[in-house]
């Protein structure tokens, strides 16, 4: 099974103005952080909107995005559904159109017990030959895979070869590397929120996939160069820069329009579009965005 590690961001999906998929955008974001170095491309996770898209939606935003991708990095497609026949069909969708792996969050609506939980995952790891990382975020999901849970699910599945643990708990990221990694010493730690890429480094863990990376990869990505070539001055100093931008998740919910507003402002050429129910952000968290980004050197 490939070894995932470094910057991965999660990429905002990119429509017109009239709800369309726009591929000329979500090339021009994929050239753009491939440039900037990524270690792979995460499609239709949180900030991808895969909750507001059908199954015909999200298999074509799929097969877009290996095509654009072209190989150039690892493509990942989020393919968790409160159905697990859904999930399914899309983990084997994934792998025929040429993915690298599958994400799966753990189903939501429900609290899935044990013996559920674990159908749930070994029918998507044993349906493809693909590598499968779990994804956890239970402040959406209103369920923690807790690392003792993820150890079980490691166990019984060769390819469930790591996690995006999307939780804001130093502790629970320490957890998950000691717990896991005793068992699975390649099994790969993803933090999900920009506060903690450089501590789940430090920790042992594998690097991030988190929402900043879509409009500052440099960052992200200097810091877990710098911490590969063990310059502990440098990751310190873009940490610091990094920790500014988390303030943009707080300022509406959900936040993806003001990723895509993000975007914007360094050069990207995005719509700020999303799948109702979310809407277009408002103008003062947008003059928030712009504030903060000045603040950080960032506006194109």
């Amino acid at each position: 099974m490939k070894k995932f590690s470094g910057i991965i961001p999660p990429v905002s999906s990119t429509f017109d103005r009239d709800g369309n998929p726009d591929k000329t955008a979500m090339q021009a974001v994929a050239d753009f952080l491939i440039e900037k170095g990524v270690d792979g491309l995460f499609y239709l996770g949180t900030g991808g909107e895969f909750s507001q898209m059908n199954t015909h939606q999200r298999m074509a935003f799929a097969e877009a995005a290996v095509a654009i991708a072209d190989k150039r990095v690892p493509v990942l497609i989020g393919v968790g559904s409160p159905s697990t026949e859904e999930a399914v069909k899309l983990a084997r969708h994934a792998e025929a159109c040429g993915a690298d792996a599958v994400v799966a969050i753990n189903p939501y609506y429900w609290k899935v017990a044990p013996r559920n939980l674990d159908d749930y995952y070994q029918q998507i790891a044993r349906s493809v030959s693909l590598p499968v990382i779990i994804y956890n975020f239970p402040d959406l999901t209103g369920q923690d895979l807790t690392p003792a849970i993820v150890k079980r699910l490691v166990l019984a599945n060769d390819n469930i070869v790591g996690i995006k643990d999307t939780i804001d708990s130093v502790g629970h990221l320490r957890a998950m590397i000691n717990t896991v990694k005793a068992v699975r010493p390649d099994f790969s730690v993803f933090c999900g929120y920009d506060d903690h890429l450089l501590n789940t480094l430090l920790l042992g863990g594998d690097g991030s996939i988190t929402a900043s990376v879509n409009f500052a990869p440099e960052l992200s990505v200097g810091i877990y160069r710098a911490w590969q070539q063990n310059d502990l001055a440098t990751a310190a100093t873009l940490n610091k820069k990094l920790l500014q931008l988390p303030s943009i998740y707080a300022l509406e919910t959900p936040f993806v329009s003001l990723i895509k507003y993000a975007m914007q402002c360094v050069g990207l050429p995005v719509n700020t579009y999303c799948l109702p129910p979310i809407l277009e952000a408002s103008e003062e968290a947008k003059a928030q965005v712009r504030e903060l980004l000045a603040a950080q050197g960032m506006l194109k």
